[in-house]
């Protein structure tokens, strides 16, 4: 199957387009919830995560308290480190299994990929084209604080721990302007739909 990856940095818009491929059909692959799926409660990776960092990482519904591990990595490179080098091999090979069975369930001719590390975390080697979410920063630390509640210096943190908006846009096929209205992003997704159909039925 002709797989797109779709990324941006945090508050990009990221889902709002993905939302809009779903509108025609194509089937979604997130990375953020295969992220969830492979520390929930049972899965081994938790225990290592709890056996790093302590118990103190852990809900007491037994479920990651990810925003607890968060400010514990996104203020130590080192520990940022050690986290994705345990969990990036996992959530790669849950992203391969769901897109596998996205290619038997699904009639799209192709699949989309939506994940906000497509090109730090490797994921980019499972797709034949990405598409990049792109946003003016000022616009980013807006959409992204008014939408979890995080200061802008939370967001900036955790947009230095991604690619530079001109690191990521060197990466692209296609980019994807959300600088303006919702309706603006969705037509660019409509008229981008037309020209994945094409690539795919020619791949």
């Amino acid at each position: 199957m002709f797989i797109v990856g779709l990324t941006g940095g945090i508050g990009s818009g990221k889902s709002a387009a993905a939302s809009r491929f779903r509108y025609h059909g194509v089937n979604v692959v997130d990375a953020d919830l295969a992220a969830r799926i492979v520390v929930e409660p049972g899965r081994p990776a938790l225990a290592e995560i709890a056996s790093h960092f302590g118990n103190h990482v852990i809900q007491p519904n037994g479920h990651l308290d990810r925003a607890a591990l968060r400010t514990l990595v996104f203020d130590n490179a080192e520990e940022r480190q050690w986290l994705e080098q345990l969990l990036h091999p996992l959530i790669r090979q849950e992203i391969i299994e769901a897109l596998a069975a996205s290619a038997e369930t699904h009639s799209a001719p192709y699949a989309i990929l939506e994940s906000p590390l497509l090109i730090e975390s490797g994921q980019s080697e499972l797709v034949q084209r990405v598409c990049v979410v792109d946003i003016p920063e000022i616009l980013q630390l807006e959409r992204a604080s008014a939408r979890d509640g995080n200061s802008p210096e939370q967001i900036r943190k955790i947009m230095d721990a991604q690619l530079s908006r001109a690191q990521r846009c060197a990466k692209a096929d296609d980019i994807l302007d959300n600088g303006g209205t919702l309706a603006a992003l969705e037509q660019q997704v409509d008229d981008l739909h037309q020209r994945y159909l094409q690539l795919a039925q020619s791949a």
